[in-house]
């Protein structure tokens, strides 16, 4: 028996409409091209997408894993439900429009399934608009309409979904590539994780307690405790994984900062350290500056200072993008077709066309 797609949007709808709270937010995240999925998912379209399509330019996920960014779908189980409310985050946070929300729990869970099926469905129906669009290579629309990945993540914090190994093994099932990205503030998620997703992404900003509480604004007790438990599993993952430093000026990007970060690699030993600048993107624009945001050159020098603390080498960079790669690996473990040798060769596939940032999302 197929899935009463009516009824999703029935219950999608009653949902949105039920307080004045999530009608105000549901509003705001479709102006900014969010689309809602199952009832509090959402999907996307991530920058690089069309930059994939139009330009033939692809982002740092396709440099160093092979991730074709015009077949990957940008998505979240849970659009604004988060532990955390961070500075730096692009989503919309319910102060950012005048109103109180201390939710920590989603209200809501979505069926798996539908979430994969409506997710596929939306990135095909984002991609399909570029039929028409004269500029856009046609063959590599058509390669989109297949999407062979899923990051899971673009917004609200994914371990707090609690059928996330159904989620992952869905899109596996269906041979779909999964990164998930967390602040690590559920290691008890993470540790009874049945399906492992093919890439896990521990985001991180702050160094100690006091930062983190500044910076992160954890909703809950006993946050900045629950992401240390999290850097003790990193070793126990059979997965690949990585930290993404997100480089804040004026911020994090000082040497107790530094040194405390090289700790936090050398303890547990992650296959992957990306040092990505903070962009001055979304709802974040309400918080921070355009001065915290570091020019490509600080987070190389950054991630060289990082480099010389740990056993890390620097494996390549993406300009456009403001991140850097640095890895105890020699190259890469690749999960996809895309840039084949984007490590070495990043301009031949992302030119760098301006100085500015290009708004990648994810």
């Amino acid at each position: 028996m197929g899935l009463d797609w009516r009824r999703v949007k029935q219950v999608r709808e009653e949902f949105w409409s039920s307080n004045p709270v999530y009608r105000a937010i549901y509003e705001r995240l479709t102006k900014q091209g969010y689309h809602i999925i199952g009832t509090i998912g959402a999907v996307k379209r991530c920058h690089w997408t069309r930059e994939a399509i139009v330009r033939h330019r692809f982002c740092y996920k396709c440099l160093w894993y092979g991730i074709e960014s015009h077949r990957c779908i940008q998505m979240t189980p849970v659009v604004v439900w988060c532990w955390n409310r961070c500075l730096h985050c692009w989503r919309i946070e319910p102060e950012d429009i005048g109103m109180h929300w201390d939710d920590t729990r989603p209200p809501v869970i979505d069926d798996p399934e539908v979430l994969v099926e409506e997710s596929i469905r939306v990135h095909r129906q984002i991609v399909a608009g570029f039929k028409g669009n004269p500029y856009a290579d046609q063959r590599v629309v058509n390669e989109a309409l297949d999407p062979k990945h899923a990051a899971i993540s673009l917004a609200g914090e994914p371990t707090l979904y609690p059928r996330l190994s159904e989620l992952i093994e869905e899109y596996h099932r269906r041979g779909i590539t999964t990164f998930l990205v967390t602040h690590g503030t559920r290691p008890d998620v993470l540790r009874n994780l049945e399906v492992e997703p093919t890439q896990l992404y521990i985001s991180m900003e702050a160094w100690d307690k006091k930062s983190y509480e500044y910076f992160n604004r954890p909703l809950v007790p006993r946050a900045w405790e629950l992401f240390q438990e999290t850097l003790e599993l990193v070793k126990s993952f059979k997965t690949p994984v990585v930290f993404r430093i997100t480089l804040i000026k004026g911020f994090n990007d000082h040497n107790e900062a530094l040194s405390r970060f090289a700790e936090f690699i050398n303890k547990s030993y992650p296959h992957y350290v990306e040092v990505k600048a903070y962009m001055y993107l979304g709802v974040s624009r309400e918080r921070l500056t355009r001065e915290n945001m570091p020019s490509h050159i600080e987070v190389r020098e950054f991630a060289k200072k990082l480099s010389e603390l740990t056993s890390y080498k620097i494996l390549s960079e993406s300009i456009p993008s403001r991140v850097v790669l640095l890895s105890r690996l020699e190259s890469p473990i690749r999960h996809g077709k895309g840039c084949p040798d984007g490590v070495k060769c990043p301009e031949k596939y992302v030119p760098v066309i301006t100085e500015e940032y290009e708004e990648a999302e994810a």
